[in-house]
């Protein structure tokens, strides 16, 4: 019993049909722009934006020393006025 193959060239399949479509090619290539895009943000923009996450944390770590200090000390927190009197 021989199997009944489609030819090719008759029935190509709805499958590569739509894969064949501008659409799909339009799209094929903007997903390669995506990702090209969002992997290089996430290279360049990790290794700049580490010193800044560390150059805020220095800073709060500096403005709550500043403030333990006065706290200590018994005097006003840094920037704080009292009310007038």
């Amino acid at each position: 019993m021989a199997s009944k193959r489609p030819s090719k060239s008759s029935d190509d399949g709805i499958l590569s049909r739509i894969s064949d479509h501008s659409i799909v090619r339009k799209g094929k290539s903007a997903g390669k722009a995506a990702w090209i895009l969002g992997t290089t943000v996430i290279i360049l923009g990790i290794p700049l934006g580490i010193p800044l996450i560390i150059k805020m944390d220095r800073e709060a770590q500096l403005n709550e020393a500043e403030l333990q200090q006065a706290s200590l000390l018994g005097g006003a927190a840094p920037g704080f006025m009292p009310p007038p009197q």
